[in-house]
């Protein structure tokens, strides 16, 4: 033990340094959920972009799919095959919508920052408990 060093002084720098490693800890968990935010937003910005343009592929082939349908029955069945037509539209976009619904639910947004906080947190924990 050197000399210029009190139990007031040890206490003063061992809180300096649980401060210190504090920080850096929480730096470190910002800069995680950062990085967490950016890749979220590039993936969330292709998906929208991605959707978009498949969305506009599906509804013109299935307008020209409804179309030759229609016109496939012009003679016999027109109005049948319009319903027809409208039951498979609407029927396949009530399940698209419950489908996106259900993916919408997931939590996806900062899962790898929330894990590292809850072990964080059960280290602590198991520590205080020792």
């Amino acid at each position: 033990m050197s000399q210029g060093q009190g139990p007031a002084e040890r206490l003063f720098g061992a809180t300096k340094r649980l401060i210190a490693s504090l920080l850096s800890n929480g730096e470190a968990r910002l800069r995680l959920a950062v990085v967490e935010l950016e890749e979220e937003r590039a993936r969330l910005f292709t998906l929208l972009l991605l959707a978009g343009i498949s969305l506009l592929m599906v509804m013109l082939g299935l307008t020209v799919l409804t179309l030759f349908v229609v016109v496939l029955f012009w003679e016999t069945h027109r109005l049948m095959a319009i319903a027809a037509s409208a039951l498979v539209l609407l029927g396949g976009g009530l399940a698209l919508a419950a489908w996106v619904i259900r993916l919408a639910k997931r939590p996806t947004l900062l899962k790898s920052t929330l894990k590292h906080l809850a072990t964080d947190r059960a280290l602590m924990e198991t520590s205080r408990d020792d």
